[in-house]
């Protein structure tokens, strides 16, 4: 069993950069991606979404990558203008003359200045080949997602242990309601027998055919034979599931719809309060597990 609850976090550095890898999922319907990758590496992006696309198949996925140059590289990423700066000091010598012309006189400007005035320095980066970067950031990418797969790997073996915990506490109640309702069963007798003794006792006009109609038609409201069969299966099917290394979340998830349908049922049958109990731990228990099983990919 694998939960769609997950988190890995992974360092690397090659190709004269350093970067930072942050994965994070959480329950969904579907399958949701939402990347915030470097836009200046070429063909980055689709390759990633398609590697999540392998790794995951429900759940809401975000990804974030960080990408920072070295020092090292920083320092010579850069190169002087040689035509920019000259404009730019001419422009400035004209500037000078126009002030001092006017009588105003301007703070020189240092070097520093000169260098932020747009186009004085270029970035080399511009003109980078990404390619050896995203080759290392593709290279570092199984990394992080066999990371991820084993922490939601761990998460899936402790829901799957709670899930066992619950479908044992289900079957363990439905056999309590098998037995309370072996036991109902001789004092509902005894109940509809004074019952029809009081309605003979009152009239004598009772249609025979009538009456026997009732009360089949009593037996069939008040037996929850079915309902407790139908449950026991569904323990055995979610038993299943819990097992099965493929991915079973929309099929338990369907499935704890059947085991409330049955609860509810057995609930509203009861006709007595033993049983009414018992069908309310059950639709408690069902309820905890259909929250669990809301995690599962």
């Amino acid at each position: 069993m694998i939960s769609m609850t997950g988190f890995a976090a992974r360092r690397g550095a090659g190709a004269g950069y350093t970067w930072v890898w942050d994965l994070r999922s959480v329950n969904g319907k579907g399958l949701d991606l939402r990347l915030r990758v470097p836009d200046w590496v070429d063909g980055l992006e689709p390759t990633i979404r398609a590697e999540l696309q392998k790794a995951a198949t429900r759940g809401n996925l975000s990804l974030t990558l960080k990408v920072t140059q070295d020092e090292t590289r920083d320092a010579s990423s850069y190169r002087l203008n040689e035509a920019a700066l000259a404009a730019a000091l001419s422009a400035l010598s004209r500037v000078e003359g126009a002030a001092m012309d006017a009588g105003v006189t301007l703070r020189q400007p240092t070097a520093a200045d000169v260098l932020t005035l747009r186009g004085v320095i270029d970035a080399a980066t511009q003109e980078t080949d990404t390619a050896p970067l995203r080759a290392a950031l593709l290279a570092d990418l199984p990394g992080l997602l066999a990371d991820f797969a084993a922490m939601r790997a761990a998460e899936g073996r402790a829901l799957a242990t709670v899930l066992g915990g619950q479908l044992d506490r289900i079957a363990t109640l439905t056999a309590e309601a098998g037995r309370e309702t072996a036991a109902r069963a001789a004092t509902q007798a005894d109940s509809l027998r004074d019952g029809l003794a009081r309605i003979l006792a009152a009239t004598d006009a009772v249609d025979p055919s009538r009456l026997a109609q009732e009360l089949a038609l009593l037996a069939v409201k008040t037996d929850v034979t079915e309902e407790l069969d139908r449950l026991s299966a569904h323990v055995t099917a979610a038993r299943v599931l819990v097992a099965d290394p493929a991915p079973a979340g929309r099929k338990l998830d369907f499935l704890m719809q059947e085991f409330m349908r049955e609860a509810n049922t057995l609930c509203s049958k009861a006709q007595s309060l033993a049983l009414t109990r018992i069908g309310l731990d059950l639709k408690t228990v069902i309820d905890q597990m259909r929250e669990q099983v809301q995690n599962v990919e």
